[in-house]
């Protein structure tokens, strides 16, 4: 979990390489499944529908997951507490995150990104320090990813996961 840009599904993707296990990006299935982008739902149905649509894609990755899965999940999900109990139900919840310049350098201009269109860096600061909360709540590992690469991000993950006794039980 964590904040656009800070390299969730990239990172996700080695990560469950490196482990040998299945990757759900839930950004993915809810693209899939509305057979648009997202940034095209935001505009024809309002965040309000996307925010159902990810309900449901946790639901779904979460329910398949019984910790055997590495799942990706978009900025805003952790900001509704059942994503953040059916996640934590299958196990460790890792947070990655980035400093703000990084992340605008990360994501250029925001076109394409529906909560940044108009002013991307006020837009990343306020989302950022909304979202923060419940981030931290929800974490059991944190991985700034601003000066790491993808490789590198995976195995500080590992590093963490491997003193983390949630992850030891679920595995």
């Amino acid at each position: 979990m964590g904040f656009m840009g800070t390299g969730k599904s990239e990172v996700g993707r080695r990560l469950a390489q490196r482990l040998g296990r299945a990757f759900v990006d839930t950004d993915e299935w809810i693209e899939e499944r509305a057979g648009k982008r997202i940034a095209a739902i935001f505009n024809e149905e309002g965040e309000a529908a996307f925010r159902r649509l990810e309900r449901e894609a946790v639901a779904v990755a979460a329910a398949a997951n019984r910790g055997d899965a590495v799942i990706a999940v978009g900025g805003g999900a952790v900001l509704d507490p059942e994503n953040v109990r059916r996640l934590r139900e299958g196990g460790v919840l890792v947070h990655l995150t980035a400093r703000p310049e990084v992340v605008l350098r990360r994501i250029g201009d925001g076109a394409s990104r529906p909560l940044l269109r108009d002013d991307p860096e006020a837009a990343v600061a306020r989302l950022l320090a909304e979202r923060e909360p419940a981030y931290a709540a929800a974490a059991d590992v944190v991985v700034d990813t601003s000066e790491h690469d993808a490789e590198q991000v995976v195995e500080e993950i590992q590093r963490a996961l491997a003193g983390a006794e949630r992850w030891k039980s679920s595995t």
